[in-house]
């Protein structure tokens, strides 16, 4: 009857175990990606208000036309993008 109970204890231990390590290898993998998708955004959001002050200065010194202004802010919100999918993948 002890060797039942003994056996009974190490399986339930190898199994709580496994369940713990299951539980923190996912928590830490959440916490890892929810660390990329911020630095991911804040890369966005420098890009975006880095567009916004280049078109500003573009339009005040006169030196393009509206339309390559708007293409100069698109390529620079681009580049943010691409440098997002950099950080996350």
């Amino acid at each position: 009857m002890v060797k039942a109970r003994s056996g009974i204890w190490r399986r339930s231990s190898a199994m709580f175990a496994a369940a713990g390590l299951l539980v923190l290898s996912g928590s830490a993998f959440a916490t890892n990606q929810s660390q990329q998708r911020q630095a991911g955004r804040n890369v966005n959001q420098s890009a975006k208000h880095e567009a916004r002050s280049n078109k500003v200065d573009c339009r005040a010194a006169n030196e393009k036309s509206n339309s390559q202004c708007r293409q100069d802010k698109r390529d620079t919100k681009q580049g943010g993008r691409q440098a997002k999918r950099d950080i996350k993948y």
